[in-house]
């Protein structure tokens, strides 16, 4: 297990450039398959989750290389095999290979998804897309089977009960070589699926409407990807940068950003007297002088997201007053607020709402990160606390967060990652 060790309480000044989404890149590598060529990324983020997805391509017979970025995906010698393994629990996102092997093979044996735990997220709306489309769904001891019928996938309309990041991709990669038109409504409006439809097109899909609520696919026979992809910048992992500037900046650019990604979140830090020189493809964070608290309420897209929800809350306790946070996607997403108790922050939950007060400082001790954005949220308030955080579970950082530690220390922080066991070996040596 991976900690990660703070040294907080000193300005930090630079420059920080934001890699390729997370959530984007996610979704692409399972999509790879469906190309009968070689697939190339670029801008690909150098985390945990994308060697998770390498080996689970390997078990596919897919070859994969990354390096300096960029990931090399081959899925010409692609075989059928069922994707039941550790790897398949280690994340989610491992639920786009039952749309992506779907789409090439007409069938999926794909274990039930892991990855952090935030509360319910079933994948019902998965479920009822592929069915539409003609396919029949089991589950076959703790694997879901999803099978085509002997004619294959057809066109059809689907309307998701309630707006799902997930299903709308599964569907997306199902349909695009399903007989005819899919008309998916209700669907996620978010950039990583405008980025995923642009992906697809490149290789020879049809698909219409991605950043809306419909999304119109006609059927194609087969995919072929010809030229590299770029990944959009990483939303998330610019917005939790923005706050860490905001909160123990001396001034820092960061630059690779899509600001109009960012908008609700702007409007927030700008509610707060976040002062910001926003630019083409850059956001320059000046010293923040007094803060006021604000409410938040998380929604779909464009509405501030969810995982920004925790690498904000730090920054709030800096303000002066009460403030509320509502997650109206992930209510239970709260395993943060003991953590940042325990090193002295005002604030408690009641009913799924989040209530803060201002708190004059932190004081660094040993935390644990239980998920991603609860990570990066204790990683901010170590950097803004006296004295050293440990945070266990660091791992759940490294596998969001591009070269987190490089780039921290790029800005003068006092930052590293060590292994428990390495550590106990170095205590025994002393």
């Amino acid at each position: 297990m991976k900690k990660m060790l703070i040294r907080g309480g000193k300005k930090l000044s630079g420059e920080v450039v934001i890699g390729g989404a997370k959530n984007s890149t996610v979704a692409l590598i399972p999509a790879a398959i469906l190309s009968r060529t070689p697939v190339t990324l670029e801008s690909v983020p150098e985390i945990q989750d994308v060697y998770n997805l390498m080996d689970i391509l390997g078990e596919m017979n897919v070859e994969s290389s990354f390096n300096d970025c960029v990931l090399h995906i081959d899925p010409t010698q692609i075989r059928d095999v069922p994707l039941e393994k550790r790897n398949i629990k280690s994340l989610r996102a491992s639920y786009y290979f039952l749309g992506a092997l779907l789409g090439r093979f007409g069938r999926a044996i794909v274990g039930l998804p892991g990855g952090d735990d935030i509360g319910p997220r079933p994948i019902d709306q998965h479920i009822k897309g592929f069915e539409a489309l003609g396919a029949t769904v089991s589950n076959d001891h703790g694997a879901v089977c999803v099978t085509a019928p002997p004619e294959g996938l057809h066109g059809a309309r689907i309307f998701l009960d309630m707006v799902s990041v997930g299903a709308t991709i599964n569907v997306i990669l199902a349909a695009v070589t399903a007989k005819g038109r899919t008309v998916l409504e209700n669907a996620a409006k978010e950039p990583e699926i405008i980025d995923l439809a642009t992906y697809l097109n490149n290789m020879g899909a049809h698909i219409r409407g991605a950043g809306t609520d419909t999304i119109r696919i006609e059927g194609v026979e087969r995919l072929a990807a010809h030229n590299a992809h770029t990944v959009i910048p990483d939303r998330i992992e610019a917005g939790t940068y923005l706050t860490l500037a905001a909160a123990m900046g001396d001034g820092i650019n960061v630059r690779n950003i899509i600001s109009e990604h960012l908008d609700a979140f702007l409007a927030k830090l700008e509610e707060m007297g976040v002062v910001m020189d926003v630019g083409e493809d850059s956001i320059y964070v000046y010293p923040s002088g007094d803060l006021r608290m604000v409410q938040i309420k998380t929604m779909p897209y464009p509405g501030f997201a969810t995982d920004l929800q925790q690498p904000i809350t730090p920054l709030l306790l800096k303000a002066k007053g009460e403030g509320i946070v509502v997650d109206s996607i992930y209510p239970k997403r709260v395993r943060h607020i003991p953590e940042l108790t325990r090193m002295g922050a005002d604030i408690t939950v009641e009913n799924d709402v989040i209530i803060l007060h201002h708190c004059d400082h932190l004081q660094g001790t040993e935390v644990t990160a239980e998920e991603i954005r609860a990570g990066a949220c204790l990683m901010i308030a170590g950097l803004m606390a006296d004295g050293q955080t440990v945070i266990t579970k660091a791992g759940n950082i490294l596998r969001g967060y591009d070269r987190v530690v490089q780039k921290l220390r790029g800005l003068g922080a006092d930052v590293a990652i060590v292994d428990d066991e390495a550590e106990k070996s170095l205590q025994l040596a002393q």
